[in-house]
């Protein structure tokens, strides 16, 4: 039998919520745990049921950028799908670098939204279409000081000290015990690190941060 991969909603539009809901539900491959409305509400759901994905709304009162940041740093196996209207380039990038794997506009129809959601769970990432092109552009393109970005800057605070860790040849065990952490925990944040430096290997990862700090 497959096992439903767990959703939380959040989106204070009851409506718009209660109908993602059913949606997700009615797919059977998902099962909604919890639908909430604002962000601190979300982050508490999280908490809660540790879902495999939290979809968010940016324009959550409390505002959901600032909850995909707090969720993606306090529960990084949690993969964060942004579902909102915002076609902002700077809501975009900031929604990535907080730690969100997927970007959904929300005229998304409701098959195609159960396809991203169950691609996002099995370690997929997703923006919609019409932003894609201008994303890629503002990633690959320099700063405006003509110097390259920096991948280390889009670690989290929890995730540099992860990493500095690792640069003084710490385990991942020796690492939690640092920081009163699980070691499953630390196996994430160590996933999410090495996609975000795009290194093969925590050895990589520890050369990068080591050549920043001479």
């Amino acid at each position: 039998m497959t096992v439903a991969i767990r959703v939380v909603i959040a989106d204070d539009h009851p409506l718009f919520r209660d109908g993602v809901a059913r949606t997700l539900e009615e797919s059977g491959a998902l099962q909604v745990v919890a639908a909430t409305g604002t962000a601190e509400a979300a982050i508490r759901a999280v908490e809660e049921h540790l879902p495999d994905i939290v979809c968010l709304d940016i324009s959550l009162p409390g505002n959901g950028l600032d909850a995909a940041r707090v969720i993606g740093e306090r529960f990084p196996a949690v993969r964060i799908v942004m579902l909102t209207v915002s076609e902002s380039d700077d809501d975009v990038m900031t929604a990535f670098k907080a730690g969100a794997k997927g970007y959904v506009l929300k005229g998304i129809g409701a098959a195609e939204l159960v396809e991203v959601l169950t691609g996002v769970a099995a370690g997929g990432s997703y923006v919609s279409p019409s932003l894609a092109a201008r994303v890629l552009g503002a990633m690959k393109s320099p700063r405006a000081d003509g110097a390259a970005a920096d991948p280390l800057d889009s670690l989290t605070r929890r995730e540099e000290q992860i990493l500095d860790l690792v640069a003084k040849g710490l385990s991942n065990k020796e690492i939690g015990r640092e920081l009163a952490l699980q070691e499953k925990t630390v196996k994430h944040y160590m996933t999410n690190i090495l996609q975000k430096l795009h290194v093969r290997n925590r050895v990589e990862a520890a050369l990068l941060a080591a050549g920043r700090s001479r």
